[in-house]
């Protein structure tokens, strides 16, 4: 083997690890009966297996103080350093040889004799009882029309027939009903202040929840805002006015990580045994752009990508990490991510056939206004991302799906249609803070 193939190069005939027993019993009694190399002193590799073997048992027993060491300082170093989204779960799962979350963890051990869990399939996981979509514009239908009329307006959800929760309401046999609660211009932290109020769209997930969508974190991330920035200057004069948001971009993120936590425990608190499938964001423009995109340049068009595209790993990464939590601790239910990023491709702003609003101008006789629903999903965009939806129900997590016996059990028709809250509207309540009053203002520019 070379050493390329991490082995060191070794002469044929040499006796490996496992031919200790044929190297004592061929080996001269004597180190001087050795025979002499011309030009060398005796072969190192046969001076080794010459020495008595309680010498070799000594170095061997060294050897093995020396690896048990170094196994020790790297699990120092794996529960000094806390898990991050650079895969240190991963390696300290391979190093160690544990459950991770990719492998199956039996139901039933030795001294259980009923567990409380039961596996599932992951249809089966989803569709038991109510199915709860939450989130921001993305995930109400903003962009996509044919609204429900009582929130098609202003500062309101712009909840749209062709939105993704409607089409996976339709091609699932749920035995609960749809609670469509996604609303436009709603962020994660929002999400949290209004726990407890009327105005929750959390508060409307229970516990015969089998489903919820999430998809937020845009308007946390201020993206609207910051491709308003990139659009709105002097391409000429104000070159690196795009890219120069991204110190502050990456600041947002950092925190939105947090948040995104606290808005999944607080979903798992009131359905710990629903599947949560957690969205990212697709890509708005394509992978090598044709040109300029009214002000944005070609550069400005890939950072924008790669900013959608880093905000999606840490969405992952941050749903990954609770259902790792979920799962090592044998609980029930899952939090899942679901892939978009690349849901809209050869259908960007751009396209011909574009399955994306590109830039949408205000009403004449407004001044030049951005409409809302730019940069949004049309009704094709929304059924492309609902197939990523449809096939993530369908074929599910890594790793085996459960559920608790006694919740399967108990629940029924009247439980389920009881769980259900009204419409989610209005939403924007005076005093609720800057942030949502820019959010009113839906004509001042688009937030998701």
């Amino acid at each position: 083997m070379s050493s390329r193939d991490g082995e060191p190069d070794v002469p044929e005939g040499t006796p490996g690890p496992d031919d200790d027993g044929a190297a004592e019993e061929n080996a001269p009694s004597e180190v001087h009966d050795l025979p002499e190399v011309p030009g060398a002193g005796a072969n190192a590799f046969d001076i080794e297996d010459a020495r008595p073997p309680e010498r070799r048992r000594r170095r061997r027993s060294k050897v093995t103080v020396v690896v048990a060491a170094a196994l020790v300082m790297v699990m120092v170093v794996m529960v000094a350093v806390p898990t991050t989204r650079n895969g240190l779960l991963n390696l300290w799962c391979d190093v160690t040889g544990g459950v991770c979350p990719g492998e199956a963890l039996p139901p039933i051990t030795e001294d259980e004799e009923i567990d409380w869990r039961i596996s599932v399939e992951p249809d089966e996981a989803a569709l038991w009882g109510n199915y709860v979509s939450l989130g921001d514009s993305y995930s109400s239908g903003d962009g996509a029309g044919d609204y429900d009329p009582e929130t098609a307006e202003p500062g309101e959800c712009w909840r749209s027939e062709n939105a993704y929760p409607n089409l996976i309401e339709q091609e699932f046999d749920f035995e609960g009903a749809l609670g469509f609660y996604a609303c436009s211009s709603h962020r994660g932290a929002q999400m949290l202040e209004q726990i407890g109020t009327p105005e929750s769209q959390i508060e409307r997930v229970t516990e015969n929840t089998s489903l919820v969508t999430v998809g937020i974190g845009g308007n946390d991330l201020g993206f609207i805002p910051v491709l308003r920035t990139c659009i709105v200057r002097m391409p000429l004069l104000e070159r690196g006015g795009c890219t120069a948001q991204d110190a502050e971009v990456e600041e947002k993120m950092d925190e939105f990580e947090e948040i995104l936590t606290e808005v999944l425990t607080e979903i798992r608190d009131r359905a710990p045994d629903a599947r949560v499938l957690v969205l990212g964001y697709p890509r708005l423009f394509p992978e090598e752009p044709p040109g300029m995109y009214y002000t944005l340049s070609n550069s400005d068009q890939l950072w924008l990508n790669t900013v959608a595209e880093r905000f999606n790993d840490r969405i992952r990464d941050t749903a990954y990490r609770v259902d790792g939590e979920v799962y090592g601790s044998r609980q029930v239910g899952s939090v899942e991510y679901v892939n978009v990023f690349s849901s809209l491709t050869g259908h960007e702003v751009s396209a011909d056939d574009a399955w994306l609003n590109g830039i949408v101008l205000g009403e004449l006789g407004e001044g030049l206004k951005v409409d809302r629903a730019s940069f949004h999903p049309t009704a094709e965009g929304q059924r492309s991302i609902a197939e990523r939806v449809r096939l993530q129900i369908m074929e599910g997590p890594e790793r085996v799906l459960y559920q608790s016996r006694d919740r399967l059990e108990s629940v029924t028709p009247e439980k389920l249609t009881s769980e259900l809250g009204g419409p989610l509207d209005p939403v924007h309540v005076e005093g609720e803070g800057e942030g949502d009053e820019e959010a009113a203002d839906a004509d001042s520019g688009p937030e998701s």
